[in-house]
């Protein structure tokens, strides 16, 4: 008997979680999202570059409002500005005269609502790809692809290595970052592997070359979003902030990062 009525209290408890609950959530006044990724692909000139502005906006919104209208530059040492104009209302400013230079430092000014928003980067180098490996039999089951981007590390140098996996598979790319603490000079790897992943099936492998600072803001990021950083009920992540300074207000701080790399870039067709 005490079984049945077990069965029948979960059964109303269950009929009652068909109630909709409104979730009331608090709200903040929008932040300024600065997207500022200068990205020398090998082999180009890097002269066209891109910078997005968004504003933060809750949750549950569908859509991710622009921030138009700002004043964005970016000022090497030898004090050549390299202006940025917004295409149309996109929150994209675009710059087709940037001259990059591996190991200059750049300074990014954005003026924006009256409030002006800074950040200083070097521009990293990377190590080419040598070749990519192939493995069909990976996975627990054993029959997921896996692949692995070789690159060789340069020796006697602190390197960070920041890879982007891209194929239509997954909804975002897969992101990895690296560091050569205990394999300076040596061939090393980043990996990518999904479980749709076929034959035909075409990825774009990127490895730049980022800063200390930048490994350190991408690696809690992703320690953050990862699958094993908590249930339902672990303690909210902590706001991780990038290297963008409010110089007007420093309360109102902007989410975002401004990084300058040198990409070597793959495009490999599974077999």
């Amino acid at each position: 008997m005490k079984k049945i009525v077990l069965t029948l209290l979960t059964f109303i408890v269950l009929l009652g979680c068909e109630d909709v609950i409104d979730v009331d959530l608090n709200t903040t006044e929008p932040r300024l999202v600065i997207d500022a990724s200068i990205n020398w692909i090998k082999g180009t000139t890097g002269n066209e570059q891109s910078i997005k502005l968004t504003l933060s906006a809750p949750f549950f919104d569908d859509e991710v409002p622009p921030a138009n209208d700002a004043i964005v530059k970016i000022i090497d040492t030898n004090n050549n500005v390299f202006n940025f104009s917004e295409e149309g209302d996109s929150g994209i400013y675009r710059n087709n005269s940037f001259v990059p230079l591996i190991g200059e430092i750049y300074t990014l000014t954005i003026d924006y609502n009256d409030e002006v928003y800074k950040a200083t980067e070097i521009m990293k180098s990377v190590s080419s790809i040598d070749f990519i490996e192939q493995n069909n039999e990976g996975g627990f089951t054993g029959e997921d692809i896996e692949l692995k981007a070789y690159y060789t590390d340069p020796v006697n140098e602190e390197n960070y290595y920041f890879f982007e996996f891209i194929s239509d598979i997954p909804v975002v790319p897969t992101l990895e970052v690296y560091e050569d603490r205990f394999t300076n000079g040596n061939q090393i790897f980043g990996f990518y592997t999904e479980e749709d992943l076929e034959s035909g099936d075409e990825v774009t492998i990127r490895n730049y070359g980022v800063s200390k600072e930048f490994y350190e803001f991408m690696f809690i990021l992703l320690q953050q979003g990862s699958q094993e950083s908590g249930g339902p009920f672990e303690t909210q992540p902590a706001t991780v902030r990038g290297n963008c300074v409010n110089e007007t207000n420093s309360n109102n701080f902007p989410f975002g990062y401004f990084r300058l790399s040198e990409v070597d870039e793959v495009i490999y067709t599974v077999l």
